[in-house]
């Protein structure tokens, strides 16, 4: 096989990865149509919505920790922003909408406001992603993490404080309740299978679910056409080592933009889905631990990886509220008793510092690590590895040639 070949085939999916692919489709769609069908599992949906959203959120900050290497522990501010900015000019659009004398227009305008507010809160988001980035150009590392940190403890503590009267503060502010564009069409057509107790019709949660499976589609698509673009390239650059990346050409500055403003674009979308999937918000949503938990999800899948940020975020969202669930379902009365959920919801965050702690010794590249990532932790030879060794200790103790370290 020549190398014309190679490279030709190098984009093409196999038929099993094809087929995986098919699978996974199919049991994203199938799985929560047959759990909404029988009403004691319902809740499950309403928990599958809930993990979508954090996979967003793992997917937008990917860009920023997997892809550029800029910690960013103030990501939960771009999730407030788009959550807020989906309520508070939702709500305007609302009393506007109800000044227009058409009424079917009216009535079509007031289901339609969250598509129309999808692109607005989103741009907001981007907009602070710029304001952050823009003054932490130079810092790196511990420095960019604290100024990051600060930043999303300021949008919460502004939140809080009932900023411009537009907030209310600790108390919250409810979301515009009108049912969506297209679910009130969908429920009028239910699906009854009486010998097996199957009672299908289509909920609030399962339409939330569907949209969400479709903007985490859309994430995937956008994040694989950056990773193989000239600007995710410029971010891997940036990620090894910013002056060999600024000497070849890389403007460090636009790239980290671009990051900054990309990934908190993405925690704005996720902010407006988990505005009208809740109808509520408030600034308890939007705590430190949340942006914790979102690192962690990037780290444990896998740095830069997709499928790997998609597992680690399953994970972690899922199975708190897996359990709680379990533990409030009337099919499963009594099996785990509310003591023992509450009792590992309050020590979750000891659980997951515990599997990082694991995984950074055991496994640093994640789960499902990207092949790139991969090959930087673990070299494919013991050669390779003793070179390495070889050339940082001859670099810690000064006895390396320059001619030869070059």
């Amino acid at each position: 096989m020549d190398i014309r070949t190679t490279v030709d085939s190098a984009g093409k999916p196999s038929t099993t990865k094809i087929a995986l692919f098919v699978g996974l489709g199919v049991l994203v769609v199938l799985v929560p149509v047959l759990l909404q069908g029988f009403q004691e599992w319902s809740f499950f949906v309403r928990v599958l919505g809930v993990i979508g959203i954090y996979v967003l959120l793992a997917l937008g900050l990917n860009i920023v920790v997997g892809y550029a290497g800029l910690l960013d522990l103030g990501y939960v501010a771009f999730y407030a922003m788009g959550a807020y900015t989906s309520v508070i000019v939702g709500t305007l659009l609302v009393k506007a909408f109800s000044t227009i004398a058409i009424v079917g227009l009216r009535d079509f305008l007031t289901s339609a406001q969250f598509i129309i507010m999808l692109p607005i809160a989103a741009l907001m988001a981007a907009l602070t992603g710029l304001a952050l980035g823009t003054p932490v150009l130079r810092l790196r590392g511990d420095y960019l993490a604290i100024v990051t940190l600060g930043f999303g403890e300021i949008v919460r503590i502004l939140a809080v404080n009932n900023f411009l009267n537009l907030t209310n503060g600790a108390a919250g502010l409810m979301a515009p309740s009108a049912p969506p564009l297209g679910l009130t069409q969908l429920q009028s057509v239910p699906i009854i299978i009486p010998g097996i107790g199957f009672n299908f019709e289509f909920s609030v949660n399962l339409y939330w679910y569907f949209v969400v499976v479709l903007l985490i589609l859309l994430a995937v698509f956008i994040v694989r056409r950056l990773d193989n673009s000239r600007l995710g390239r410029a971010w891997v650059a940036m990620r090894e080592d910013e002056v060999a990346a600024s000497s070849v050409g890389v403007n460090i500055m636009t790239s980290k933009l671009w990051a900054f403003a990309l990934g908190a674009l993405w925690g704005g979308v996720a902010g407006v889905v988990f505005a009208n999937f809740q109808g509520f918000v408030s600034p308890e949503s939007f705590t430190f631990m949340e942006s914790v938990f979102i690192v962690t999800m990037v780290v444990l899948g896998g740095m830069g990886s997709i499928p790997g940020v998609i597992v680690g975020a399953a994970l972690i969202a899922g199975i708190p509220e897996i359990i709680r669930g379990l533990a409030q379902s009337p099919a499963l009365a009594g099996v785990i008793p509310p003591t023992v959920a509450a009792a590992i919801s309050n020590y979750r965050n000891l659980a997951f510092g515990l599997i990082m702690v694991i995984m950074m010794a055991w496994r640093p590249q994640g789960m499902i690590p990207s092949r790139r990532r991969a090959q930087e932790l673990h070299p494919e030879d013991e050669r390779t590895l003793e070179d390495e060794d070889q050339s940082l200790w001859d670099l810690d103790n000064g006895t390396g040639r320059p001619d030869h370290d070059l």
